[in-house]
């Protein structure tokens, strides 16, 4: 098993959709779809990294990103590894859904990445990671729809 220290953020628009990118494993072809995020640099906070993997990833303002964030264990199989352990997740809102960039995304990233998407809380799609995703948007923000 592999891990590494990582930040994730689930950004929300003013229809109460989550922006999911959904990956291919580069070894198997499998998808996954997960909010914006990446490993935390030597010296860097989860904060910090929230907010360069959402700028970096989606051409997103990373000063969208609130504290606090909220601890989830992810236990999942990606690039030939099976990886286990504990993100940070924070969240972003944005009033309207923003434009999304591909810019800073490294070279394989790009090979990877699928795609975008704009999903309603109430139909993310099947195999989303973490699959409690709905749960950990209750903790981030515990006054939207998805709460009800």
């Amino acid at each position: 098993m592999v891990w590494r220290p990582a930040a994730r953020v689930v950004c929300v628009d003013d229809r109460s959709r989550v922006l999911l990118m959904c990956w291919r494993d580069p070894v198997d072809g499998h998808l996954v779809w997960e909010p914006p995020g990446g490993g935390i640099e030597e010296g860097e906070s989860p904060i910090e990294t929230a907010r360069r993997e959402l700028t970096e990833e989606t051409g997103l303002p990373g000063s969208a990103v609130r504290e606090p964030g909220v601890r989830v264990h992810r236990h999942l199989r990606w690039n030939g590894n099976l990886y286990d352990g504990d993100e940070e997740f924070f969240l972003a809102v944005f009033d309207k859904p923003p434009a999304i960039g591909r810019e800073g995304l490294m070279a394989y990233e790009s090979d990877w990445l699928v795609e975008h998407a704009w999903v309603a809380w109430d139909a993310l799609p099947e195999g989303v990671e973490p699959p409690e995703l709905l749960d950990v948007l209750c903790r981030l923000s515990p006054t939207g729809p998805w709460a009800a």
